[in-house]
C-alpha cells in the first residue's frame, strides 16, 4: 500500500519565563481547523520498537479545575469508545465505561 496524502496536526504552545503554558492553539487544516484556541492538550503515542506509550499532557495555568475533571471524564469515555472500535471487546469496553460513570458521580459531574 503506497501513501496517497500526508496531513499534518500541529500544536502551538506559548509559555511564561518558567516554561510553564500560557495559551496552547493547534491547527489540522485536513478537519479544516486553523489555529483554534484550547486549555489543555493530551498526546499519546505508541512507540511499537520499545512497546510503550509515549505521553504528553500540557494545560495553561489557567485551566478550570472543573474543567479539567469534565476534560479527563469526556478523555475516558472517549477512549473506552476507541478501545471498543480498535479491539471489539464489547466486555471490557463496557466495564471502562461503568468506571467512567463512577468517575462522573464521584466529582459529581453533571450528565451531558
Amino acid at each position: 500500500m503506497s501513501i496517497k496524502h500526508h496531513s499534518k496536526i500541529e500544536f502551538n504552545v506559548g509559555l511564561d519565563e518558567n516554561k510553564v503554558p500560557e495559551e496552547i492553539s493547534w491547527s489540522a487544516k485536513d478537519g479544516g481547523i486553523n489555529n483554534e484556541a484550547s486549555k489543555a492538550i493530551m498526546i499519546s503515542v505508541w512507540d511499537h520498537k520499545s512497546k510503550d506509550t509515549l505521553r504528553m499532557d500540557l494545560w495553561t495555568k489557567d485551566m478550570p479545575v472543573d474543567e479539567m475533571k469534565q476534560f479527563y471524564h469526556q478523555t475516558l469515555v472517549s477512549m473506552a469508545d476507541t478501545f471498543e472500535r480498535a479491539t471489539d471487546d464489547q466486555k471490557m469496553s463496557a466495564t471502562m465505561r461503568d468506571f467512567c460513570d463512577y468517575f462522573a458521580e464521584k466529582l459529581e459531574l453533571k450528565k451531558q
